[in-house]
């Protein structure tokens, strides 16, 4: 799973040189001409980063390979490394250069989308049984553009043993309960962090869903609502946290991910795929069974938990192979048998009713903990429908951690933030 953590770490850090890129393709928008080739062709490419990571690329290639053999079909795959890998999609889908069908991270999808060269896969979509949640990651404007791959979200996980130690009963629900938990933990001592949260600018971003959990909607219509009362109260907690010492200072997902690991942290953030990727680091080797998916505490009962949607989608690009690739971008994610096959060789969740309920899915008690506690309430980060999504999120973390280490007023820092990121709405 370490391909894995290094391609989580790239996303969540965000892709510095991805506004210029696709700021460039913009034109596209408007017209990106009919398409070109044989949309009936039995021969089609599919480009995947997956193919190029040892953790996922024989699980992909097992896919690929499978439906080649049965439809008597020829695939051409291609692949790049996933720090390189959307501006080399970009770049060919631009220059004509690109066919069939296409992996994405979710929060591409947008930025592809606007070059008007994909297949609407509303058909394949209607037919495929996907849980709601999932079939959202791949609508864009009302047309689904992509079939959901595999979809997870980023959320909190608690080590129980810390909290038991800590006389924490149950699992916090309310944001008051999790900052009285926080406190009970704080007081073990023996250099624990009771909440490794990001506290580093390339990782601020985790504080989204907090501002939602305070009852910011980060957007409404085009504009941004950073900046509003409850984003204020939200920054302000968190500095209350960072000056507890209940979270700490200088953490990233990679630092979060290994305290957790060698048991000095009661809860941090991160993606379904935590519990590989802490296992691996971890040298207590039951660290797996300690672990349990933790509902975002909201702020007041009843109040829907708040979580970031993670996750992958194919698209296809429109003309040459097109029907082929898009029935197997449909086999792909979901088939049952391919799915519950691809969940069991790499542990990324399925995205259809049928795929989570098989057994093989359903009895992973973790992925359906996550699923039911987390993903269920996840949503798409609104600013992923602008190509310079990235500069906006930065420039609100550098504002978030102004206030952390207290140069700056969350009220002030965070109306800089949303002043900075007007221009970026493009």
């Amino acid at each position: 799973m370490e391909t894995l953590n290094r391609r989580a770490a790239f996303r969540l850090a965000g892709l510095s040189a991805l506004g210029a890129a696709l700021a460039a393709c913009a034109p596209d928008a408007a017209g990106g001409g009919a398409p070109k080739g044989d949309a009936a062709a039995k021969r089609f490419g599919f480009t995947s980063w997956s193919l190029n990571e040892e953790a996922q690329k024989a699980a992909v290639r097992a896919t690929v390979d499978a439906y080649a053999a049965k439809h008597g079909v020829r695939i051409d795959t291609a692949s790049f490394p996933y720090n390189e890998y959307l501006n080399q999609v970009t770049l060919k889908l631009r220059g004509g250069q690109l066919s069939g069908a296409v992996q994405l991270d979710i929060s591409w999808l947008a930025a592809l989308a606007a070059m008007g060269k994909l297949k609407d896969l509303g058909a394949q979509a209607a037919k495929g049984g996907y849980t709601d949640v999932a079939l959202s990651s791949g609508r864009f404007q009302d047309r689904q553009l992509g079939l959901p791959w595999t979809t997870g979200s980023i959320g909190l996980v608690a080590n129980t043993e810390v909290l038991k130690k800590a006389g924490v009963e149950g699992m916090p629900a309310t944001v008051e309960e999790f900052e009285d938990a926080l406190r009970k933990v704080a007081k073990l001592g023996g250099g624990i962090t009771p909440y490794a949260a990001a506290t580093k600018a390339a990782q601020l971003k985790d504080i989204l869903p907090w501002m939602r959990t305070f009852g910011s909607p980060l957007m409404e219509g085009d504009t941004i609502t950073v900046g509003d009362d409850a984003s204020v109260a939200a920054v302000e907690w968190y500095k209350k946290l960072y000056d507890a010492k209940l979270i700490a200072p200088d953490v990233d997902r990679f630092d979060a991910r290994a305290l957790f690991a060698q048991g000095k942290a009661a809860f941090y953030d991160d993606a379904v795929i935590a519990r590989g990727v802490v296992a691996a680091q971890s040298p207590d080797k039951s660290l797996t069974e300690k672990m349990a998916p933790l509902a975002r505490p909201v702020l007041k009962a009843g109040d829907q938990p708040q979580a970031l949607l993670w996750g992958h989608v194919i698209v296809v690009v429109d003309g040459e192979g097109s029907d082929a690739a898009a029935d197997f971008a449909s086999y792909a994610t979901s088939d049952t048998a391919t799915v519950t096959a691809f969940f069991e060789k790499v542990k990324l969740p399925p995205t259809t009713t049928a795929g989570l309920a098989d057994p093989k899915v359903a009895g992973d008690a973790f992925t359906t903990e996550w699923t039911e506690k987390i993903t269920k309430t996840a949503t798409p980060n609104p600013f992923w429908r602008y190509a310079g999504y990235a500069q906006i999120e930065t420039a609100i973390a550098e504002q978030v951690q102004a206030v952390l280490v207290g140069q700056s007023p969350a009220k002030d820092a965070l109306a800089r933030a949303a002043e900075t990121a007007k221009p970026l709405q493009k």
